[in-house]
């Protein structure tokens, strides 16, 4: 890789900080595994002035994802699940499970399936104020919330039990919307593992992986490490003190609620091991973890063409189709930055971001703790100043 053209990335970092976009933030860009750069800027933690490094522990949120996309390949390729279950055979409150229609509600055509859940093709939504399905799944998660820390807390399972209780937006399979499936499907696992959702994460992940500072919680001797999350209220960054999703922010005590879809916490070190590990067919460092058949599978899945309008809703999606909770680049010519047809990884709501080219052999790795970040008009800069890095 062009390095000269590479360290034009420390410049953006620079004026994210410096215009108080984000209190900080870190990149790394790896080609066939080994380090081409890393570059940081800013603080964890503007108060204490401490500075954002690379063993920084940050909230996942949605990156989360695709690490229990991988657990369900697990399971998937050693034959303990079929990807068109049901989900009711797991979790019995899917069963007769209702649609919103234009006279109401009418029952399901079809049961939602482990499929459905991995394709964001379930009818399960996140919450909202604008219909049943929605306004379901934000009452369920105002009420977890409440009572977080308490002896009341509600459990990974029985929390989908709740959601399994909640109106579906629309027919499975008919649409593609984003939502809660990655929550369900971290609570099949649990059921078909038969052991804790973080249980099985660790063992089959996290261990062979060495990622030894990712999880669903922070231990005390590991919290001076954990970044602050921030808002931008007035054009200001203050200090955001909420639990959205049901996740604890202070990451302080394990939970009850293993959050498929948004519970982990790692750093951007541990988070390239996994990722290496899938561009890498399954291997890391000499141990097989997923089969390259199984890896093959999970990162080029592809939504029916008709479901691509759904996705192209959103303007950062374009070009691109959805399986197995990740993005999947189909169109690059439609894209709305410089990437590569096959490549595939996904973000979350305080702004990480991971991206897998499978043609250069590159990954993209960001860190940076801000709400309602996701992709924005800095990450796809930095794509793009990584992309005309390749020779």
């Amino acid at each position: 890789m062009n390095q000269k053209k590479l360290s034009q990335i420390q410049e953006i970092l620079n004026e994210m900080v410096q215009t108080s976009y984000v209190a900080g933030a870190n990149c790394l860009v790896l080609e066939k595994g080994k380090e081409m750069g890393y570059f940081e800027a800013g603080y964890a933690d503007l108060k204490a002035q401490k500075p954002f490094k690379r063993d920084t522990i940050c909230l996942l949120y949605s990156m989360s994802k695709p690490v229990t996309a991988a657990a369900a390949m697990l399971l998937m390729e050693k034959g303990k699940i079929d990807l068109l279950d049901p989900v009711e055979k797991f979790i019995p409150s899917f069963k007769n499970q209702m649609v919103i229609s234009q006279n109401g509600l009418e029952p399901c055509q079809k049961a939602v399936t482990i499929k459905d859940l991995l394709s964001m093709t379930s009818g399960l939504l996140y919450g909202n104020d604008v219909d049943a399905a929605g306004i379901g799944m934000s009452g369920l998660f105002e009420e977890v919330k409440s009572h977080l820390t308490t002896s009341k807390e509600y459990s990974t399972y029985e929390i989908a039990e709740r959601i399994g209780q909640i109106p579906l937006a629309f027919q499975p399979g008919s649409h593609w919307a984003y939502g809660v499936s990655a929550d369900v499907l971290g609570a099949i696992i649990e059921v078909v593992a038969d052991k804790p959702f973080s249980e099985f994460l660790s063992e089959s992940l996290f261990c062979p992986l060495e990622m030894e500072d990712t999880g669903f919680w922070v231990p005390e001797l590991k919290q001076d490490r954990l970044a602050k999350v921030y808002a931008l209220e007035n054009e200001e960054l203050v200090e955001y003190n909420g639990n959205n999703l049901g996740i604890l922010i202070r990451m302080n005590q394990k939970p009850r609620f293993e959050s498929g879809g948004a519970g982990l916490v790692s750093t951007i070190d541990d988070y390239s091991r996994f990722a290496k590990m899938l561009l890498n067919k399954g291997s890391f460092n000499g141990k097989q973890i997923l089969a390259p058949k199984t890896v093959q599978y999970m990162t080029t899945c592809e939504l029916h063409a008709k479901l691509n309008d759904d996705v192209a809703t959103w303007d950062s999606l374009r070009g691109h189709s959805y399986g197995n909770l990740m993005r999947i680049m189909t169109n690059p010519k439609q894209a709305i930055f410089n990437g590569t047809k096959g490549e595939y990884g996904w973000d979350g709501w305080l702004g990480p971001y991971m991206a897998n080219d499978p043609v250069h052999e590159i990954t993209f790795l960001m860190m940076q703790q801000k709400t309602d970040t996701g992709t924005t008009s800095y990450t796809r800069k930095l794509r793009n100043i990584v992309s005309a890095c390749i020779e």
